[in-house]
C-alpha cells in the first residue's frame, strides 16, 4: 500500500506531535521522541568565582593571540631570509618560516581556543527548541529574530564581562595586520639589491666545475667557461639568490676579432667575462657557436654577439648582456676588476 492509500488515521502526525514523532513506542511506531535532557548547571553559572576563572582565561588566551601577532610580524621584520636554524626532527629549515609559522598559528589557535572556552564555561547553555517554518519568514519571525539576537547578547555576557570583550576587540583587530604585512612580498622594497652581484675588485674567478681558481691558459681560444665568485659555495643557504646575478661565463676570442672596444679593454688577452643570466626573463646562457662568436639562449632563442659587445642581434631580449672587467692578480689568476657595469638580467621598473 503506497503512502497515498494509507487511511489519515493511521498517520503518525496524528499520534504525537505535529513532526510525526510519538511519545510513546508502539507496534507501528518504534521510534519515541526521547525529548530533552534536564538541564544540569555549570559551576560557573553558580559560583562567580569559576565564572572569573573562565573570564580570565578567555582573556589570556585573547591577549597571547596578540603576543604572538606581534610576534610575527617582528619575525618578518627582523629575522633576515637566509638563515636557517636546526629544528628537531624537522632537520635545517629556515628560521623564519619556521617563526613566522609557529606565531600565526598561535594567534589563530588562541582566538578559536578563547571563543570555543567562552562559549562552553559562560554563555548560557539552555537548549532551545523552534519548530521549522517556510523559508519567507513572515514579519513577526523576523522580529522573533532580533530579539533571540539581543536576548543572546545579553546573556553572552559581553556588556558585563569587560575583560573579555576588549581582549577579544585586541585580538581581532591586530590579527589582521599579520595579512598587511605580508603585502611587503608582492614586490622588491626600493633598494639596490638588482644592481649588485657579489664581483667586486680582487675577487678570484672560480671554475663551476673544477672549484678552482682560474689562469688564463685554461681558457682555450673558441671555448665557453662558466666561473663563479671567490667565496660562494654551493652549499650555503643563499647561493641559489646569488648564482642567479654572479653567474659568468667566459669566452676566448683572438683579440684582432672583437669588434667592440670597450669589451676589448675589459678583457684579458681575449678573455671576454659576461653575465651567464639572459636580458630577456633571465634564463642561464648555455649555448655558444665557435665561428659566429654568438651565444644563444636555449629558452627563447635570444642571440649575442659576444665579439661585439654581447649585444642582441636576434630574439626578444631587451639589452646586451653586462660585461665584468676582469684582470691578472700577482698569482697569474684571473680577477675581477670590479662589478658588473650595470644591473644583470632583465629590465625592472626601478631600472634607470
Amino acid at each position: 500500500m503506497s503512502s497515498q492509500e494509507t487511511p489519515d488515521e493511521k498517520l503518525p502526525a496524528e499520534q504525537g506531535s505535529a513532526h510525526g514523532a510519538v511519545r510513546v513506542a508502539d507496534e507501528r511506531n518504534p521510534f519515541a521522541d526521547p525529548g530533552l535532557p534536564p538541564h544540569e548547571p555549570r559551576i560557573q553559572d553558580i559560583d562567580e568565582r569559576a565564572a572569573k576563572r573562565s573570564e580570565r582565561t578567555v582573556a589570556l588566551l585573547f591577549t597571547l593571540s596578540m603576543l604572538a601577532t606581534v610576534g610575527f610580524i617582528a619575525s618578518f621584520v627582523a629575522i633576515p631570509i637566509d638563515k636557517s636554524v636546526y629544528i628537531f626532527p624537522l632537520g635545517q629549515i629556515g628560521a623564519m618560516n619556521f617563526a613566522l609559522g609557529t606565531t600565526l598559528g598561535v594567534a589563530l589557535f588562541a582566538i578559536g581556543a578563547g571563543a570555543v572556552h567562552w562559549a562552553r564555561t559562560l554563555m548560557s547553555d539552555h537548549e532551545l527548541t523552534d519548530e521549522r517554518h517556510p523559508i519567507a519568514a513572515p514579519p513577526e519571525v523576523r522580529e522573533q529574530v532580533m530579539e533571540d539576537f539581543r536576548q543572546g547578547a545579553k546573556e553572552s555576557v559581553i556588556g558585563r564581562r569587560k575583560l573579555i570583550r576588549n581582549t577579544m576587540f585586541g585580538a581581532l583587530a591586530l590579527f589582521p595586520l599579520s595579512g598587511v604585512v605580508l603585502l611587503r612580498d608582492l614586490g622588491p622594497l626600493p633598494e639596490d639589491k638588482l644592481r649588485h652581484t657579489l664581483w667586486a675588485k680582487g675577487k678570484l674567478l672560480i671554475n663551476m666545475n673544477t672549484n678552482e681558481p682560474m689562469r688564463p691558459s685554461d681558457i682555450a681560444v673558441g671555448s665557453l667557461t662558466f666561473a663563479k665568485p671567490e667565496g660562494l659555495e654551493e652549499d650555503e643557504h643563499g647561493f641559489m639568490n646569488e648564482i642567479a646575478k654572479a653567474a659568468l661565463m667566459l669566452v676566448r676570442i683572438q683579440p684582432d676579432n672583437i669588434k667592440d672596444k670597450q669589451s676589448l679593454e675589459w678583457s684579458h688577452q681575449g678573455i671576454l667575462a659576461y653575465s651567464k643570466i639572459c636580458t630577456h626573463v633571465g634564463c642561464p646562457i648555455s649555448l655558444y657557436e665557435q665561428q659566429t662568436h654568438h651565444a644563444l639562449c636555449p629558452c627563447h632563442q635570444s642571440t649575442f654577439d659576444l665579439a661585439d659587445g654581447a649585444r642582441v642581434i636576434f630574439g626578444p631580449a631587451g639589452h646586451a648582456l653586462p660585461q665584468l672587467r676582469i684582470g691578472v692578480n700577482d698569482e697569474g689568476y684571473l680577477e675581477a676588476l670590479g662589478d658588473f657595469d650595470e644591473p644583470v638580467g632583465p629590465s625592472f621598473w626601478e631600472r634607470g
